[in-house]
């Protein structure tokens, strides 16, 4: 299925196989090599998670047991420059053309023509992407705390409150000094988005922040995660994300749009109006969660996945 077990030593892996909810395999996809964690029965419906920034597969950790127990076939990856995936130099590697050409390949390479895709932020952004840009791939998708392009888009031209929520983007362009202050004194930066950022006072435990640190402290990790928004900010091809947007392709599959309220970055706008470009969108809005959706509310947003997927 071009996809390879892997040959390291468990202790390798920044979480061990031992305490792991699946199995670490390595796929190869559009000329680079993916690290995964996969669970649930081989002949399950194909259900791919996509973590955002700046975390790892481990960001599915709550949703990959209660979906492969539902009986799908569930695949978590490192997303390219994360963890221990392949991570190709420059900024050109990151554009948002080669993310979703990771996603094709990934569901190809693991035998399948289509996959029910899931994306949390930066994730989110290569879902909706590929649904728009690759249809044939995606059966049904799910995006948490991630902005469709068009309306990002539309938010970022009208709204002066999306522009300064996005910030960080600018401060992204900078050279060194972004790899710089995430590495500082022990990931502070690191761990303070993950202990202040969610509503729930223990949605990260403490082994949790040791692990995104060993994650985000892998060689070319925090250059690789910094240049998403390097390649993004310097769009060179048909399709952005600030000007000229995906004009009027429509999201065809069905999708449902999970979004925590007490987003920092990210305005409540976003999820509204979306008929335009996504016709056949559920949203749900949860009043208490934090862009770190998911972590606030594991079992919510897993019903939630459970409910709209076949």
């Amino acid at each position: 299925m071009g996809q390879h077990a892997s040959a390291r030593d468990s202790t390798a892996w920044t979480v061990p196989a031992s305490e792991t909810p699946g199995v670490h395999e390595l796929a190869d996809t559009n000329g680079i090599r993916l690290h995964t964690v996969s669970a649930g029965p081989q002949d399950g419906d194909l259900v791919v998670l996509l973590h955002g920034f700046p975390e790892f597969w481990y960001a599915w950790k709550h949703q990959i047991p209660a979906l492969a127990d539902a009986g799908y076939r569930v695949v978590a990856p490192d997303l390219r420059g994360y963890n221990h995936s392949d991570k190709p130099d420059g900024v050109a590697a990151y554009h948002i053309d080669e993310l979703v050409a990771d996603v094709a390949g990934l569901v190809s390479a693991l035998g399948r023509e289509q996959a029910h895709i899931v994306g949390h932020d930066w994730g989110g952004v290569i879902a909706w992407q590929t649904a728009i840009d690759r249809p044939d791939v995606v059966d049904q998708l799910a995006v948490l705390n991630a902005p469709h392009p068009s309306a990002y888009e539309r938010e970022i031209r009208r709204s002066v409150d999306q522009l300064l929520r996005s910030w960080y983007v600018l401060f992204f362009q900078l050279p060194v000094l972004p790899e710089a202050s995430l590495r500082w004194n022990d990931f502070a930066m690191l761990e303070r988005i993950l202990t202040d950022g969610p509503t729930r006072p223990d949605a990260f435990t403490e082994t949790d922040v040791r692990r995104y640190k060993r994650a985000l402290g892998q060689p070319g990790a925090r250059t690789a995660a910094v240049n998403y928004y390097r390649a993004l900010a310097r769009r060179n091809a048909k399709l952005t994300l600030t000007v000229g947007g995906v004009g009027d392709n429509p999201v065809t599959a069905p999708t449902l749009l999970i979004w925590g309220v007490q987003d920092d970055a990210l305005s409540l706008a976003l999820t509204q109006d979306l008929g335009e470009w996504v016709p056949n969108c559920r949203v749900e809005r949860l009043p208490a969660a934090s862009h770190w959706v998911q972590f606030d509310a594991p079992e919510q947003v897993s019903d939630l996945l459970l409910s709209h997927l076949p």
